[in-house]
């Protein structure tokens, strides 16, 4: 019997959702693909259909391709795939999960393969400025793209195995904060309800997104002594490379802390900036208690969502700039 909740929402889905299953049906050769510099909504979602597809279409050939994450992959996450490039000559299905933009495609090497596909099917919860793809399902009312995939794959009726119920699972948590950011909704915690009846091991779970390193404990430390909190209560903290080598950290790990500052009174956003000096530019991590963080990401060519966005910069004089317009949203 289908959810009265989830049917509800995905109503205004619903001619592209049938038309994502008959092209599931029309295509025996499939590849999932999601953002590069992959967190917990990527993998999670992406790994999650994976299972779904091979448990219900078990004659078709379903791929899982992109870049490994730093510390995700192995401890949360499996490793992806690499496919040779004469597998991509023949005609494929490419499905497209928590990636806004066409540019963000994450690859397994350099070649870009998701060009060469059949067809090609944009699912998201990002705002669509870039409507790429023959088919898009994106719905922003979404927690996270793993809500949405869920919802898809509950309201089929399917098999939902106990192994990509977890993978969709971590998406949730992961993208909503752990529950806590105001884009979860009781259609959120419905989602949730049903996928932990399907037998989901929430100590296992919790353990994989976020035990740490006892040696991590001087990084967070580092933190703690060396942060700094703006006028009206925008705390940030930067790592520059000097402090990356100090703790052998790569640059994908500088924003490990940053929610260390979410509970404090009186502050009301928080950053980790953190220097790449490879690519020559800083990464800026940005969460929000309460109001939306979004615009000044974007305005400092970022983006993301109210409560979690996040930019790269050039040069750290405009780090300072976006630290100001931040500080302007609280005074």
């Amino acid at each position: 019997m289908k959810n009265k909740l989830i049917a509800e929402r995905l109503k205004p889905l619903q001619k592209e959702i049938k038309k994502f299953y008959q092209k599931i049906e029309e295509f025996d050769r499939i590849v999932i693909y999601r953002h590069n510099k992959p967190d917990y909504d990527a993998l999670g979602t992406q790994l999650g259909l994976v299972e779904f597809l091979k448990d219900n279409y078990p004659k078709k050939e379903v791929h899982y391709v992109g870049d490994d994450h730093v510390s995700l992959t192995g401890r949360c996450f499996r490793s992806m795939e690499v496919l040779p490039r004469e597998w991509f000559n023949e005609p494929f299905l490419a499905i497209f999960v928590d990636t806004s933009k066409f540019d963000r495609v994450g690859l397994a090497d350099e070649f870009e393969s998701f060009k060469k596909a059949a067809y090609q099917i944009k699912i998201d919860h990002h705002p669509n400025v870039d409507p790429y793809g023959d088919l898009q399902i994106v719905d922003t009312s979404m927690a996270a793209a793993g809500e949405l995939v869920a919802d898809m794959l509950l309201l089929s009726e399917k098999k939902i195995s106990k192994k990509s119920a977890t993978e969709l699972y971590k998406a949730i948590v992961g993208d909503s904060g752990r529950f806590l950011y105001d884009s979860v909704k009781t259609s959120t915690f419905e989602t949730a309800k049903l996928l932990l009846e399907k037998g989901l091991n929430l100590s296992k779970i919790y353990a994989e997104m976020y035990n740490q390193k006892l040696s991590d404990l001087e990084i967070t430390a580092y933190v703690m002594k060396n942060y700094r909190v703006t006028p009206h209560g925008v705390a940030y903290y930067v790592l520059d490379d000097a402090a990356l080598q100090k703790f052998h950290l790569p640059p994908e790990r500088g924003k490990d802390n940053v929610n260390v500052f979410a509970h404090f009174d009186g502050i009301h956003a928080w950053c980790s900036i953190t220097e790449d000096k490879k690519k020559g530019e800083w990464r800026v991590s940005i969460r929000s208690a309460k109001d939306s963080i979004e615009e000044v990401a974007m305005r400092h060519n970022g983006g993301g969502h109210a409560q979690a966005s996040g930019c790269k910069i050039k040069s750290f004089d405009e780090v300072k700039n976006l630290l100001n317009d931040l500080d302007k949203l609280f005074a």
